[in-house]
């Protein structure tokens, strides 16, 4: 398949003139490719010829901010119940914990250029693993603002680095998101473990807390070494989706986000960023704090953002609906020109 036009920017990289799009990871041997994994499975990857790693900073864009009210998959009454629902779930034994999302939407002109909310968000939002990615052909016209590496490779290394524990400050965390992150952590350990040399699996760092605009996190790392002839395809198998945006178990886990949430996630909670087969390296984010737009049946275009928390039994409905707010106020805020950059 080919694609005509687009381009990616991670930082400094600028990938242009995209001349081939794929729907897996498995065969991918050569190039720089720019990756999409949507949450439910779905993967787009685009590889393009000209890669500048030194790119100067793109050109202003505007952007017009958003004006009126957000729709969202999962009002405050429906929310609550599906918190009620996963405690339910927990206490019947079933699952530990389950990252409980929403998707607010605002539709959206058709001259709307989201390369102005990826120059805005990188004033106002700036993040770790930034990327913006647009190839029509492929249908990606994505923005990341992710603070979350799900995977990063560097020949034969693997690491990923859960976050589970978001607050305002360090002290509003509670005993919670300490038990969140590490019930996570061990859960990455054991994906990985799947692709990874035996005993080479190991934590580096656990809830170690990272500053973000308005929020601060808890960040573990774990990390691997690949045993031999271990593909893309077979890491992404393992390890997919993120174990910190679904829950432990994982199976269980999907099975109470397919019940309760009514709307797929897409990009949302899935990966996002890029892999150089030639150099054996990548850097693919957890998709969460992104925008992504996409038209529906009746061809409008839309902007979507997805936003969530991380139920377990000791979750407060009310509290981690508040934290689903804490989560958007300020990226949806600088698309509606509610907050400055």
């Amino acid at each position: 398949m080919e694609a005509a036009t687009g381009h990616a920017r991670f930082g400094t990289v600028l990938a242009t003139r995209p001349v081939e799009v794929r729907h897996d990871l498995e065969s991918i041997e050569r190039g720089f490719w720019a990756v999409v994994a949507e949450f439910e499975g779905a993967v787009t990857a685009v590889r393009f010829a000209d890669v500048d790693r030194q790119a100067a900073a793109p050109p202003v864009t505007p952007w017009s901010p958003l004006a009126g009210a957000w729709a969202t998959s999962l009002d405050h009454a429906a929310y609550l119940a599906g918190v009620a629902e996963v405690r339910e779930r927990i206490a019947a034994g079933t699952v530990y914990q389950v990252n409980l999302c929403r998707v607010v939407s605002h539709e959206l002109s058709d001259d709307a250029d989201l390369d102005g909310l990826a120059r805005l968000l990188e004033r106002g939002n700036p993040a770790p693993h930034a990327g913006r990615i647009v190839v029509p052909s492929a249908g990606l016209d994505v923005v990341c603002a992710s603070p979350e590496a799900f995977l990063l490779r560097d020949g034969d290394r693997l690491e990923s680095r859960p976050i589970k524990g978001t607050a305002t400050s360090l002290e509003a965390m509670l005993p919670k998101d300490y038990a969140e992150n590490v019930m996570i952590v061990d859960l990455v350990r054991n994906d990985l473990s799947h692709v990874c040399r035996e005993g080479t699996v190991q934590v580096e760092h656990l809830c170690r807390p990272e500053e973000h605009p308005g929020l601060v996190h808890l960040v573990s790392a774990v990390s691997g070494q690949l045993r031999p002839g271990v593909g893309w395809g077979a890491v992404m198998a393992a390890t997919f989706p993120p174990g910190s945006v679904s829950g432990a178990p994982k199976h269980t886990a999907l099975q109470a986000i397919a019940d309760l949430e009514p709307v797929p996630r897409g990009p949302y909670c899935g990966a996002i960023g890029w892999l150089d087969a030639d150099t054996g390296t990548a850097e693919l984010a957890v998709g969460i704090r992104s925008f992504w737009a996409e038209r529906d049946g009746e061809g409008r275009r839309w902007l979507r953002f997805g936003t969530g928390a991380g139920i377990t039994w000791g979750s407060d409905p009310e509290q981690e609906w508040v934290e689903t707010q804490v989560k958007s106020r300020r990226l949806v805020g600088l698309a509606s020109g509610r907050v400055e950059a």
